[in-house]
């Protein structure tokens, strides 16, 4: 006899968590099916390297999107924390430095590496924008979908409304900032996770810049104490505690419309059914699983992740800046506004940048926990460099060669700021090798069945409804009453922020049945 559930939950992810612990405590009857091992998918700590006692973020890495409303919904034990510093931009023999408890230094620093007070102003002014419009709208990606026009009645604001909503990011950063370094800081916010010019007149690069300004209506970004994994182990112990059913090593091989799923573990098949069956994998994956084509371009990943252990912070080039402030934040390299376009078009033509651009966070600065007594006792650090425009074409002849290419591009890119390499910073495994990963898009593929690596699952959503057909709709919906989507891929969904989750277990309630 088929096992039958209220909902079936396609992917143990962090949204396909809260989408679980939200209904198993309306007291619907909820199974869980997770391909891997574990459960977490990109939000997990790892002890990456053997004999090392630190647990990486390995995927992702920094909270912001995670709607206090689905924190307080579900009772989640998590403690996020602020970091003082904001970035970091090494430049030349100085950098600028962004300190969100001290104006005054901040305006200095923009003084000393812009030669003036103008750009600082345009910055207050800018985020003084992006800050009105995060308190305006972060609410209601937790509602139905508005129309575009109530949203932007919502908003209020139509000089903010035309620079983030309605030309290409680039235009704006040029009627604003004058300085390379400061146009390009602002940039990177737009491409993280997306392969795009500036100037793309699809503005997929505004919609990333907003997912990266507008969270929990302040734009900033924080540390989860413990590490990613302590957030969906608390997400875990919601629905667990709620009476989900969850079960690894439970690979799902199809999907009907009609809520049949046939599922693999071990060396078993079987089918289970769902009154409705939410999906946590990206559309893609979902349109295979039913047998369809999504009718749509496919995504593109396009980032290097590399996970670090380090014996100590590297030294700067610029004496002045504790490197404990410099790497407290989010550290920039080689991300200026000439140099982000120049690695665009290298990597369009599918080479690796000559200087790749990237970005490094030090957890375990902000959240030491995170270290064994033995590495903390020792002053170990980790870091977390992204790496930008490397998309997946780059990798798609021979990953593991173009891996090493790109590696070795992007710690000489990092080394050309430091004052001393970043390999005599690392520290070993008691075998010798050092602590160094690196993550392409079709490595994430194969680890988290990512197409092509894109974290978003694809280009994110703007947060209305982009058909008049789906306003007052949760952005959930497929063309199947029963399939829902509850992944990143859904309407507002991106980022560890349980939003699509959230939004597909209210949409099952509506549904009353």
């Amino acid at each position: 006899m088929t096992a039958s559930y209220d909902v079936v939950v396609v992917g143990g992810g962090h949204n396909g968590l809260v989408a679980a612990g939200y209904l198993a405590r309306a007291g619907r009857s909820v199974l869980v099916l997770e391909r891997k091992d574990r459960l977490g998918g990109a939000a997990v700590s790892t002890r990456a390297f053997p004999g090392v006692d630190v647990r990486l973020s390995r995927y992702s890495y920094l909270v912001s999107l995670l709607p206090a409303k689905i924190r307080a919904d579900l009772g989640l034990r998590v403690e996020l924390r602020r970091r003082r510093t904001s970035s970091y931009t090494p430049v030349g023999d100085t950098g600028l430095l962004v300190d969100t408890a001290d104006e005054r230094r901040t305006a200095a620093s923009f003084a000393s590496v812009t030669g003036g007070d103008a750009d600082f102003a345009a910055w207050q002014w800018f985020y003084a924008r992006t800050g009105h419009v995060a308190a305006r709208i972060f609410g209601t990606l937790t509602g139905p979908l508005p129309s575009r026009k109530a949203l932007r009645a919502a908003v209020g604001d139509d000089e903010a409304w035309r620079m983030l909503f309605e030309q290409p990011i680039g235009q704006t950063l040029e009627e604003t900032f004058g300085d390379d370094t400061v146009r390009g800081v602002v940039l990177t916010d737009a491409l993280i996770g997306t392969f795009a010019d500036a100037h793309e007149p699809d503005l997929r690069q505004n919609r990333c810049l907003l997912y990266h300004v507008i969270g929990n209506g302040t734009g900033d970004w924080d540390v989860p104490v413990g590490g990613m994994g302590a957030v969906t182990g608390a997400l875990i112990d919601v629905a667990a505690d709620a009476g989900a059913e969850l079960l690894t090593g439970a690979e799902v091989l199809a999907v009907n419309p009609d809520g049949e799923v046939r599922v693999r573990q071990g060396d078993t098949e079987r089918t289970v059914h769902g009154r409705h069956v939410l999906a946590g994998v990206a559309p893609e994956v979902l349109a295979r699983l039913l047998g369809e084509d999504t009718g749509r371009p496919a995504p593109e990943g396009a980032q290097l992740k590399v996970n670090m252990v380090l014996s100590r912070l590297p030294r700067l080039r610029d004496a002045s800046v504790d490197p404990r402030a410099a790497f407290g934040g989010t550290f920039h390299v080689n991300e200026g506004y000439r140099q982000l376009a120049n690695a665009h078009r290298q990597a369009a033509a599918g080479a690796v940048p000559d200087l790749p651009p990237c970005e490094i966070y030090c957890h375990s600065l902000t959240d030491p926990s995170i270290l064994g007594p033995a590495e903390r006792a020792a002053g170990a650090q980790t870091l977390t460099l992204f790496g930008l425009h490397l998309p997946a074409r780059v990798f798609a002849a021979d990953n593991d060669a173009a891996r090493e290419a790109a590696l070795r591009a992007t710690l000489a890119s990092l080394n050309s700021v430091l004052a001393e390499p970043i390999e005599d910073c690392l520290w070993r495994m008691p075998d010798g090798t050092p602590c160094l990963e690196a993550k392409t898009p079709l490595d994430l593929e194969d680890d988290l069945a990512l197409p092509a690596g894109h974290i978003f699952h694809g280009d994110l959503s703007w947060p209305y409804a982009t058909d008049d057909d789906a306003v007052g709709t949760w952005g959930v919906e497929t063309a199947h009453e029963r399939i829902l989507l509850c992944g990143s891929g859904a309407a507002r969904g991106g980022g560890v922020s349980g939003i699509p989750g959230h939004n597909a277990a209210m949409a099952v309630l509506a549904a009353g049945r």
